[in-house]
């Protein structure tokens, strides 16, 4: 087993969110501002961008797929630095339906209505999968390498984020 040592305190950001079109409206317009403090629209607008779009696939996932009335979904966005895979972006939602787990589609069928967006997820980030929560919930996650190992670290610190 590897592990890495973080070479900085992670910056992350966390909400629950009600599972309706709304909360997943909200969850997106939350990850978006997030994602602009933290710089990412200026220093790396391909993987900002491509966060958007996970994020709204996953969030429609939690409201479609992983809602159980009464209950919400949550949002975790992390930033983290290691020495192995430089800066990493992490989305994660959290949903209560641990009972259903998401399958990348093998087929597909050209004139579905619905079916891409894991296909959409996988393509557009380095890393995804899920992990269980307690007691019957899970949590999908995928991950966005934002730099090099060994190439400078360009993400705007806490201090000049408030400029952008």
């Amino acid at each position: 087993m590897t592990t890495e040592i973080p070479l900085d305190a992670p910056r992350s950001h966390t909400t629950t969110l009600a599972a309706t079109p709304k909360g997943a409206a909200i969850c997106r317009r939350i990850t978006r501002r997030q994602l602009t403090t933290w710089g990412l629209n200026s220093t790396h607008t391909e993987p900002y961008y491509s966060a958007l779009l996970i994020v709204a696939e996953l969030a429609a996932n939690a409201i479609t797929h992983g809602r159980v009335p009464g209950r919400g979904f949550e949002l975790h966005l992390a930033l983290t630095t290691t020495v192995r895979r430089g800066t990493t972006l992490r989305i994660e939602i959290s949903d209560p339906r641990g009972d259903r787990l998401p399958v990348l589609p093998v087929v597909h069928t050209p004139n579905a209505q619905s079916g891409r967006g894991l296909t959409l997820i996988d393509a557009l980030c380095d890393r995804w999968g899920t992990v269980p929560r307690h007691p019957n919930a899970k949590t999908v996650w995928a991950e966005l390498d934002l730099a090099a190992p060994g190439s400078p670290d360009t993400l705007a610190t806490p201090d000049t984020a408030d400029a952008l």
